[in-house]
């Protein structure tokens, strides 16, 4: 629908401003399960740039740590162990369900998004 597309479309260009890899729609104050990627991020991977609905439903055991930073926290950065792989399913901005296997930087951004929708942060999740 065209609210949607138009969230969207404000979450991309919120995003782009503040140098981002990823927004979800919580972060911009609004309460709808939907985040987006950096678009050649998307690209580079050939997978949606927004998710909608999205739900991971399968983690990898084998993890990495690597440094995150949130647009949420500026300035802030942390170590942040993660799933090396992912399984991620979500509808498209056409409203198409989409589901796949994400792996290394891109698994990290989608576990990092879909993170915010369930209300947490980096800073939940640093080695303490």
């Amino acid at each position: 629908n065209s609210d949607i597309k138009e969230l969207v479309s404000g979450m991309k260009k919120k995003m782009k401003e503040s140098n981002g890899v990823g927004l979800a729609a919580n972060q911009v104050g609004i309460d709808m399960q939907i985040f987006v990627i950096e678009p050649k991020l998307a690209e580079e991977f050939k997978v949606p740039d927004a998710y909608i609905n999205p739900e991971v439903t399968d983690y990898s055991r084998d993890l990495g740590v690597m440094e995150e930073g949130c647009l949420s926290l500026p300035d802030q950065w942390m170590d942040i162990k993660r799933s090396k792989k992912i399984q991620i399913k979500a509808l498209d901005m056409d409203g198409k369900k989409v589901k796949f296997k994400a792996k290394g930087f891109l698994a990290r951004v989608l576990q990092h998004e879909y993170d915010h929708l369930r209300g947490i942060l980096i800073r939940d999740r640093a080695e303490k």
